[in-house]
């Protein structure tokens, strides 16, 4: 080797390292980046599709701050809660979701003592078919006291109801325990989200395979103060299949 290519090596070899150097300092910036800021959070480091679900809870939302600067692709909004009760935010919160970019979906809170015509009505109020993108879905995280048995004819009545008047079946939304004890195997037509806020996604006792896991209850995001319910799509699961048939 002659002195030319001793010198060339050299400067190759000398910004080479601190390349190297500079891409172990991102990475150390990002990781550090991720333990110190609680708004870089899952759905800013994979390539999943995210989404929240919002009620009164929350409080103001600054829509145009989460539909500009956040990676959420979905909002589902809490319409009503058993035979009467309409959140307060609900209004505000469908229209101004739309206007800055989210897909969005609706949710009641199932009552199993409330009479289900009456929940049928109350949810039929808010959730109106032309603001629609999403699905409806049925938020089921009670017993109400009743069996096993009396809980399910009661919820699969009030299910009944719903395909009916808007022409699809619900999207159904539990806990992992709930869905074990009382629902395993009697929902397998339903597109289903699981709730459970650890690491690993949830596996169901009857191993089936669901649509979506909403993966904290204690999720950060620019524009909402305080926590927010995130979620995601499992595996090849997608918005298509949730998107709300106008006929």
């Amino acid at each position: 080797m002659n002195k030319k290519q001793i010198i060339f090596s050299a400067i190759y070899f000398f910004f080479a390292g601190q390349l190297c150097a500079q891409d172990v300092q991102t990475v150390q910036d990002t990781l550090t980046a991720e333990k110190t800021n609680p708004y870089v959070q899952c759905e800013d480091t994979c390539r999943h599709i995210h989404g929240l679900d919002l009620s009164h809870y929350q409080g103001n939302v600054f829509w145009e701050t989460v539909g500009d600067r956040t990676n959420m692709t979905y909002v589902y909004l809490k319409a009503t809660e058993g035979g009467d009760r309409i959140d307060a935010t609900f209004e505000r919160n469908i229209d101004m979701a739309h206007r800055h970019g989210l897909k969005v979906g609706s949710y009641h809170f199932y009552r199993p003592l409330t009479d289900q015509q009456k929940q049928l009505k109350n949810f039929m109020s808010q959730c109106l078919p032309g603001e629609q993108d999403l699905i409806p879905m049925i938020d089921i995280e009670s017993t109400g006291g009743l069996s096993t048995d009396v809980f399910c004819d009661s919820l699969f009545y009030f299910l009944d109801l719903v395909e009916e008047a808007y022409h699809q079946k619900p999207l159904l939304y539990t806990f992992r325990n709930f869905y074990n004890r009382h629902l395993a195997g009697k929902i397998d037509d339903y597109h289903l989200m699981v709730a459970m806020y650890t690491d690993e996604a949830p596996v169901l006792a009857d191993d089936r395979d669901y649509t979506m896991w909403q993966y904290t209850a204690k999720g950060r995001i620019v524009g909402i103060n305080g926590f927010v319910d995130k979620s995601r799509f499992m595996g090849e699961h997608n918005l298509r299949e949730i998107r709300f048939k106008h006929h």
